[in-house]
Order: structure tokens, then sequence, then C-alpha cells
């Protein structure tokens, strides 16, 4: 039996032997800490159908009949990755790939939600967007989806390119071009490299990408590869406005209400009207998509602490997206003092020590009185200037003796900070 045969039989894909579900296919993968060809007897004596695996050893002195619970491979990710490139063709619908380096997971739900107002969509979940999330997204589609939208992060070049062969697919849009990952990248360059791996293999296979017509970066990089299909949109015409502690957009007689914090949210609204109108969505289904989104998982949400109010956007952070929340949050109107708890920012490499004192000269070129800073590379930057503490646990141990009240606490920074937990002693 082939592997797809086997998958179209049980077609529920496990990686954590921990999460077994009976009848599911569990894959052994390998981390940096393990190999799952240790857990796959495990998987298989809780339920699981079978157990693909790559060390022939794991069915060692097991009968026959035991070892037809077992598929080898050469290697468990690969052929994982194969699996949905499979899949994906079987499936032939179109799906639209979202990459970028601010904004892509919001982008991904304002356009899905507008998508599913026509069509039976498929949408990656959570934050599975790496080499083996975009699989996992594409096997957990079947047979009723209509429309497939991708999330594709990366941190190196080459990455946007290998999810494009597994997820092949008809559309694209890179949300933006900013300074995220540049360790891996090397540069703004070595940015616009790797997400224009999308538009690569857009223009090869003949896709269309939707771009911001509004960024130098993107018109650049569309212009560069002749012959892609590619429609432009903007926000032109569209104005923001935070009323009722949210984002609303106008459009000329159009009001749209958002969930969302931030102006800098207008690009995302843009694209989701773009990309909607593109596939034939009525107007008032795009709005009301757009309206219906409420963001979680400590993405951009403004909520109620025990002490203050909080805009928690501690998931991610690099330098665009810090910047850009700041200039936001300085110039928002506030009857309650204003705060900031900033931890550091992963993955900068030689440009860390540099974009951390950008945003240090930032804060106060802003005129943001209250300042908290976490991590090494901001007690460095802001050493004499702000507060500082090395972890998460020494400013909480700070804030149980000098508690905050009443104030509107913006808390950003990478999830290696662990900043979740200072909004509790908020």
């Amino acid at each position: 039996m082939e592997l797809y045969d086997l998958y179209c039989k049980f077609p529920r894909i496990l990686t954590d032997s921990r999460q077994v579900v009976a009848g599911g296919i569990f894959f052994a993968l390998h981390g940096e800490t393990f190999d799952g060809n240790r857990y796959a007897a495990a998987a298989v004596g809780a339920g699981a159908a079978a157990a693909v695996i790559d060390d022939p050893a794991v069915t060692d002195g097991m009968s026959a009949a035991e070892k037809a619970n077992y598929f080898v491979v050469p290697d468990t990710l690969k052929a994982l990755q194969e699996l949905a490139a499979r899949h994906r063709r079987q499936l032939g619908i179109p799906i639209l790939a979202i990459t970028g380096s601010n904004g892509k997971t919001t982008t991904k739900e304002l356009i899905s939600r507008t998508l599913k107002r026509k069509y039976r969509v498929a949408v990656t979940q959570g934050n599975f967007n790496n080499h083996i999330g975009v699989p996992l997204t594409l096997l957990a589609m079947d047979r009723s989806a209509e429309f497939g939208v991708v999330e594709m992060g990366a941190s190196h070049c080459g990455e946007i390119a290998l999810l494009c062969s597994i997820a092949q697919p008809d559309f694209g849009l890179i949300t933006n071009i900013g300074k995220a990952h540049l360790e891996g990248f090397g540069g703004i360059e070595g940015v616009m490299r790797g997400k224009g791996e999308l538009l690569d293999y857009l223009q090869t296979h003949g896709g269309t990408a939707f771009y911001s017509s509004e960024s130098e970066y993107l018109a650049q990089m569309i212009g560069k590869r002749k012959g892609l299909q590619a429609v432009p949109y903007s926000t032109a015409g569209m104005t923001a406005a935070e009323k009722g502690n949210y984002l609303t957009v106008r459009k000329g007689a159009t009001e749209i209400r958002t969930h969302l914090v931030g102006d800098y949210n207008i690009g995302n609204v843009a694209a989701a009207i773009a990309v909607g109108g593109h596939f034939g969505v009525p107007e008032q289904q795009i709005v009301a998509a757009i309206e219906s989104y409420e963001p979680d998982n400590n993405r951009s949400q403004r909520k109620a602490g025990a002490r203050n109010t909080l805009i928690m956007d501690a998931y991610n952070a690099n330098p665009s997206s810090m910047r850009a929340a700041l200039a936001n949050f300085a110039k928002e109107p506030s009857e309650q003092p204003k705060a900031v708890v900033l931890g550091d920012m992963g993955e900068l490499g030689k440009y860390a020590e540099a974009e951390h004192a950008g945003i240090v000269e930032l804060l106060q070129q802003l005129g943001i009185g209250e300042v908290y800073l976490v991590g090494k590379l901001f007690s460095e930057a802001g050493r004499g200037i702000y507060p500082a503490f090395a972890d998460a646990a020494a400013l909480n141990e700070y804030l149980q003796e000098h508690p905050i009240h009443g104030r509107l606490i913006l808390v950003k920074g990478s999830r290696t900070m662990k900043l979740e937990s200072v909004a509790e002693r908020l």
C-alpha cells in the first residue's frame, strides 16, 4: 500500500504521541532534542492506525502482524511534505498563500473570513506556517473545501520556496517587507529575496500576486518579475480612526468597525477588501466579515487587566512592528496615563544592538514617560534612561512590590520574553 492510499483511509495526521486520536497516522518526526521513532510504538498502542517511521529498528522483534502497523520511509519529514504536496494536487482547489514581515496572521484571518462569505474555505490554524505546519494544514483539508488560505512563515532564504513547492499556490500576497528575522535573512535585501520566492513561484506557474502599491519594496519586487500577473491595492481613499477603543475604517460611505487596535492595520483591511472583491464577495459581506474578526493569542488584543487597561501585543516583535505599535500607541487618545512594557526582539543577529537602541531613541522622541524594559538587549540599550529588568520574572517581582494602577499599557515583545506572564500583574 502506498502512503497516500493509507492516508486516504486514515486522513488524520498526528505528530505528537501524547495527542494520538484513534484511527490517525503518527509521523515520527525529529527535533533538536527528540526522535519521534522512540514514541512510535506508544502511538500505535494508544490507537494510531499506523506509524510512519524512518528507523527500521523500531520494529525489531515484532511479529509480521505487528509490523503491519508501521510504514518505513527514508525520511519522515520529507515523506510528510511529499504526502501533503500530493494531497494538494488531488484537492484541485485554488490556494492563496500569505507571507510577509508583519501582519500575516491578521491578514490571513481577515481574508479567510471574507472568502468564507462565498466559499467553503480551509485555512491555516494558529501558527502552523512552517515546514511542518504547512503540510499539516494541507493534509487537514478535505474534499469539501472550495478554497485554501495558507500562511507561510520564514526566517531564511529558501524556506518560502520549499513551502511553495508543497502548497503550490495559485495566488499569493506579501503583506509587507520589514525588519524581521534579520539574523537569518542577513538584512532587508535578504528579506526581499526570501519573501520574493513566493512571487518567483507564481511567476513560473502562471499565478497571481496581490500587493500593496504603496510599498516601494513590493512595487519594486513586482516590477522586476516581468509577466507576473499582479493585482495592486492601496489604502487610498480610506481613513482610519480609533473609535470606542478599536480601529474604524471609512471608505466613501462605507464604514468598517473592526476589533483591531492600531491604524497600521488599515493595510490588512485593504488587503481583505481587495482579495474579497477579486473573488466576487459582495461589499456588505466583506464588511461583515472584517467586523466579525476578534484577535486572540496576545495579538493586538485590548483587554482589561486587574488594575489597568492592556494592549497585549506580545505574540511576536521585530523592529518594524515595534515602531508601528509605539507610534500608534503614542497618538492614541486616552483618559488614562500611558505606560509601555517592551521585551527584547529576537533573531536580529548583528543588527540587534542598533535596533534596540533605535527603539529606545524612539521612546524618547515620542515622549512616553513610563517605560519598563525587559531583556538583556533592551536593558543595555536603555541603561540609565528607563527601568530595566533581566526577564519577565524580575519585572513581575518588581510589580508585586510596586503595583501599577489606572494606566493604559502597551505590552509588546518577542514570544521568548514570556510577557504574557507580566499581564497577570497588571
